[in-house]
């Protein structure tokens, strides 16, 4: 289902006035990514690219065409984890974030356990 305008205007103005908002949603693109919800996720970086840099902006950033980075984001993009990690390294780099991965134990299921060596 495509994004309303009104939908991408109120996101655009919400991470133009509070840059918390900014990083929650940078972080939970990249979160939803960890943890394989790749379709999310891309649309989560989409929607973070529209509201803040824009395509055009993004790809002289990393020497990319907009319209490969919007494929690559798009519902049908299958973009190479190298492209991936670049459009989000850039993202931190201009937002003045560093993203990191914490380990956190989730209660699993003995029969879903793998055996340590």
């Amino acid at each position: 289902m495509p994004l309303t305008r009104d939908f991408r205007e109120t996101i655009r103005a919400r991470t133009a006035r509070d840059p918390a908002f900014r990083e929650e949603l940078l972080k939970e693109g990249v979160d939803c990514l960890l943890a394989g919800d790749v379709d999310t996720g891309k649309a989560v970086l989409r929607d973070f690219v529209n509201a803040t840099l824009g395509f055009r902006e993004l790809g002289e950033l990393i020497d990319k065409s907009p319209k490969s980075l919007m494929r690559m984001l798009g519902p049908d993009g299958n973009p190479q984890a190298r492209n991936l990690f670049e459009i989000i390294g850039c993202l931190q780099e201009r937002e003045g974030l560093r993203l990191t991965v914490h380990p956190v134990r989730e209660a699993v299921s003995p029969a879903a356990k793998f055996p340590l060596p």
